[in-house]
């Protein structure tokens, strides 16, 4: 074998492994990007679940209230619109917001309870805050699930390389499901 084949030989098998690394790196960065793109929609589901049980509860929590606030109408309505636009959101970012408002408004619901001493002793009402106290504490969970999902698929897709891949092939950051600032203040009991 000549000197000049040979060369040929070894360049080419030089060639043929930065192809196969380039290929092995590329086909696991965007697997990786993939995997973690489903543990975020995967950690949402969990989320939505925990929301829907929320929605579905908050009727029943509302209903009881007014038998005994029947004053306190504006709160009833702001949770019902709240409550409403939450069920009506269709992108994560938007069920973000819908909820933040829905929790704020749930907030200024117990304020209202608290007023009324004969509710808070209610077996109905007791059942439903049970309920509702247990939901929100999933919700709680899952939304820490969900933003340690987010965190980890943000964080690959901002690393260097793969933030060079995650622009060619469309991996955008993802929205964290945050509390809102409204929610972090103690409620205000006025009697």
């Amino acid at each position: 074998m000549s000197k000049g084949l040979k060369a040929f030989f070894i360049v080419l098998a030089v060639l043929v492994l930065i192809a196969l690394a380039s290929f092995s790196f590329l086909k696991g960065t965007y697997n990786s990007f993939v995997t973690l793109d489903e543990a975020v929609k995967a950690a949402w589901a969990q989320v939505d679940n925990q929301l829907q049980r929320r929605y579905d509860l908050i009727p029943n929590l509302v209903e009881t209230v007014k038998g005994f606030a029947a004053q306190e109408q504006k709160v009833f309505i702001e949770v019902t619109k709240a409550r409403a636009q939450a069920t009506g959101a269709r992108t994560v970012p938007e069920k973000i917001e819908a909820n933040n408002e829905l929790t704020s408004a749930l907030s200024r619901l117990l304020v209202v309870v608290e007023r009324y001493p004969e509710l808070k002793s209610n077996v109905n009402f007791l059942r439903l805050q049970d309920e509702l106290a247990g939901t929100e504490n999933r919700i709680a969970v899952e939304r820490r699930r969900y933003n340690e999902a987010v965190r980890a698929y943000n964080v690959k897709i901002r690393s260097f390389p793969a933030n060079l891949l995650a622009g060619f092939f469309g991996f955008e950051k993802q929205a964290f499901f945050e509390v809102p600032e409204a929610a972090k203040a103690a409620p205000q009991v006025r009697f």
